[in-house]
């Protein structure tokens, strides 16, 4: 697991050209302060099960989990 300070989620999130992930590192960010999900959940207005899944993934694989994965909707048909 990667360790990430709240220093460097916030600067690879000012850098991050992708809104997505920019939106998942600033979760990463608060929930390294000490929030818990459901007070990121109200900042970033977005679902607490997203917060949930992001920062199981972050713990699970590090800054990979927090890559966008393709999902059915996603396919062409």
């Amino acid at each position: 697991m990667e360790k990430l300070q709240t220093t460097d989620s916030r600067c690879l999130a000012r850098r991050e050209n992708n809104a997505q992930k920019r939106i998942r590192l600033l979760a990463l960010a608060h929930f390294s302060e000490g929030h818990n999900r459901s007070e990121i959940s109200n900042i970033l207005k977005v679902s607490r099960t997203s917060i949930n899944k992001w920062v199981s993934d972050f713990l699970e694989r590090g800054l990979v989990g927090l890559e966008h994965k393709t999902s059915l909707v996603d396919l062409p048909p």
